[in-house]
């Protein structure tokens, strides 16, 4: 059994993490949410514990911009080559939630998952999400969902309710993390300062 999943990453308690796991044997897609009040990161540690994914693609940055481990060529104190490429957030107007993603990390790593970044926004960018109406109104969630899910036709979704745009923003961090598997991924950045993979 081999699983991969996709993250996205919210604020540790404010109920907004979710993760979407999919058997790579089954090709059965499962959707997981953390709850209010929960710790966001305790949760996801428990997903990771339980289900051993080989592979999760997390919707937040994993590495600072290259300026403050003196790489050469970087002089940008708040992005990284990959933020400006995909019009990402700064890393540091993230501030704790760049911080807790790279904690995260070394204790998923830890665990033997392979951990990547992605951008969900970039991926429904390239799938033209933006005119179903991705991430304005609840009733854009189903059209935005089944366009996704052309993308999967051997995958059965029937577990997976996406209720929320952040349940939607896992289901496109797993998109990546499939796109990963099968090495059909863009990769964005530099490498030694960090990428994003979409």
């Amino acid at each position: 059994m081999r699983f991969i999943g996709g993250v996205d990453y919210g604020s540790k308690t404010a109920g907004t993490t979710a993760v979407v796991l999919g058997d790579t044997e089954t090709r059965r897609l499962t959707l997981h949410g953390s709850l209010s009040g929960q710790d966001a990161d305790a949760f996801l540690l428990q997903i990771v514990k339980s289900h051993r994914p080989q592979v999760l693609c997390i919707d937040a940055p994993l590495s600072l911009p290259g300026v403050y481990t003196r790489l050469p060529g970087c002089n940008d104190y708040f992005y990284r080559q990959a933020d400006k490429q995909l019009q990402a957030m700064s890393p540091m107007f993230l501030g704790g939630l760049t911080a807790r993603a790279m904690r995260l990390t070394a204790q998923l790593t830890d665990l033997g998952t392979a951990v990547y970044e992605t951008y969900p926004a970039a991926q429904a960018r390239r799938l033209g999400l933006a005119a179903l109406g991705y991430k304005t109104k609840a009733e854009a969630i189903a059209p935005v969902v089944a366009q996704i899910k052309v993308e999967l036709p051997e995958w059965d979704t029937g577990l997976m309710q996406c209720r929320t745009w952040h349940h939607v923003d896992a289901l496109l961090a797993w998109l990546g993390a499939w796109r990963l598997e099968t090495q059909s991924a863009e990769r964005f950045g530099d490498e030694a300062e960090g990428l994003i993979y979409v």
